[in-house]
């Protein structure tokens, strides 16, 4: 399908869902795994979040990033080598939303010879927002994040001056 993995988006327009089928907004995770270390420290927390309906999964890839700077989708097995299997939960977890599209274009957030897990994931927790919103005649029109960088400089600057 080649989801674009970067706003802004639009949600009015021919073949708009009525309220009854609104999702909240969709966002995206790229986690690196340099020098393919993956513990699995962290999917309980990732795991919480969808138990209290906070985020609903849509896809979950472990990728990695090729010396020829391709990137390829990869079997998570035993990341913490323990002899257990850690991502069950999320294996085969798949909308079709991400394709190989997506895949080349997380490229360049990905260091060659890493591996990173690829996250699409509905904010459920916004639903409810967007469907009032909707109802008063109001339309999301854009969703994204602020990389932490630069909200950590914006703060530095803020307290310098």
């Amino acid at each position: 399908m080649g989801m674009r993995l970067v706003g802004p988006w639009r949600t009015d327009g021919p073949g708009m869902a009525d309220d009854a089928d609104v999702m909240g907004p969709v966002s995206y995770l790229i986690v690196e795994f340099p020098e393919n270390k993956m513990t699995g420290e962290g999917l309980d927390a990732l795991i919480d979040l969808v138990d209290r309906g906070v985020i609903r999964v849509l896809d979950f890839e472990f990728v990695t990033r090729r010396a020829d700077g391709s990137v390829a989708a990869i079997r998570a097995e035993d990341l913490d080598r323990d002899g257990e299997f850690d991502v069950t939960v999320l294996e085969g977890v798949s909308s079709g939303l991400l394709d190989q599209s997506d895949l080349d274009g997380a490229a360049d957030a990905i260091q060659t010879g890493a591996s990173a897990g690829i996250l699409l994931f509905e904010n459920t927790w916004a639903t409810d927002f967007v469907q009032g919103m909707r109802r008063g005649g109001a339309e999301l029109v854009a969703a994204g994040y602020i990389p932490l960088a630069d909200v950590a400089a914006s703060l530095d600057a803020t307290e310098a001056g």
